[in-house]
């Protein structure tokens, strides 16, 4: 809300929302040289998930009886591995691939739910280029380097000219494969987060900004239950967006898992 609000020069008694200069301005205000608000922020994600996993994980192993804290962190932990690592890719390469899916799965998460975290309220997996497109070209360069190593040349070959279908389909099905492997599944995966992402945070801004203009503007009673309204439907979005968040975090972590076992497991 703040950040809608804020502006260089901005008469709040003319102007409902100010809009600033520039959109980059929500996001890329420096805190110092060099260093804005998007940084901060990815930096301050990786500090919580290593806290998370380090306290949650290593520091309550050391206990006689675990912590409420730590069995919570063990829950995910145990259901990365056991769901996604082991459950889809298998038994013996899951738990090869367990640490990076960890990985990428507290990241988003904890990115997802900056969202609605007090005095942040911004996901910084929201950023195209800092979370999403970075992760997702990351899991490409997995995927894809997994599948040459099991099956060598064979993993591209199977790809384009793929078997079990019939001859006058196969350069058609082969093109559409190689685009949807090689071009279609980064690009997807980075949008899929990004968007979702993006239009939860822009519907639960604009909810609670135009609650809180329409109960404080000058006017009289009659715009207070508008804005009351507004903001029991902003805090519905809210409660909603944490859904979301986990949600996303499962999906983009399922489909990474889901990529790599395509490609090192070729008979599936």
């Amino acid at each position: 809300m703040e950040l809608i609000l804020a502006s260089g020069e901005c008469n709040t008694a003319d102007e409902i929302i100010c809009v600033p200069e520039s959109v980059n301005e929500l996001f890329e205000n420096p805190f110092f040289h060099g260093v804005n608000r998007t940084m901060v922020l990815t930096g301050l994600v990786a500090v919580i998930v290593i806290g998370l996993l380090y306290f949650g994980i290593v520091r309550n192993k050391k206990r006689l009886v675990p912590s409420k804290f730590g069995a919570a962190i063990e829950s995910l932990v145990l259901f990365v591995r056991d769901e996604i690592a082991v459950g889809i890719i298998g038994p013996e390469l899951g738990l090869r691939y367990f640490p990076w899916l960890l990985s990428i799965f507290m990241f988003v998460l904890v990115g997802n739910l900056f969202e609605v975290m007090p005095l942040i309220n911004f996901p910084v997996t929201a950023r195209m280029w800092v979370i999403p497109a970075v992760l997702s070209l990351l899991t490409w360069v997995i995927f894809v380097v997994s599948g040459f190593k099991e099956q060598g040349f064979t993993y591209v070959k199977d790809i384009a000219w793929p078997p079990g279908v019939p001859v006058a389909l196969k350069p058609l099905v082969g093109i559409i494969e190689l685009v949807s492997t090689f071009l279609v599944r980064p690009f997807s995966l980075a949008v899929r987060l990004f968007a979702n992402l993006v239009a939860g945070h822009v519907m639960l801004t604009l909810l609670l900004v135009s609650g809180w203009i329409f109960i404080s503007a000058q006017g009289g009673l009659a715009k207070i239950p508008i804005g009351v309204g507004w903001l029991v439907v902003g805090l519905g979005i809210y409660a909603f967006e944490i859904i979301v968040a986990i949600l996303q975090a499962y999906i983009f972590t399922l489909l990474s898992a889901v990529y790599v076992q395509t490609a090192v497991h070729p008979e599936h």
